[in-house]
């Protein structure tokens, strides 16, 4: 997944995986440009999944 497909349709993927997972805010799905690792990072912390799964789970929606 590349950061344009990441940020063309992010809103959207957002507001699946906040129903998905309660636990997530706004601040925890924040993407900015250069940031997708660090948010991708409070995304393992919070889920407690890889990187990989994550992918995986964001790719799937």
């Amino acid at each position: 997944m590349n950061t344009q497909e990441l940020k063309g349709n992010w809103n959207e993927q957002k507001g699946k995986l906040k129903q998905q997972f309660a636990v997530l805010t706004d601040n925890d799905l924040m993407f900015e440009e250069g940031k997708k690792d660090e948010m991708f990072g409070r995304l393992q912390i919070k889920l407690g999944k890889t990187k990989e799964e994550l992918r995986k789970l964001i790719e799937g929606i």
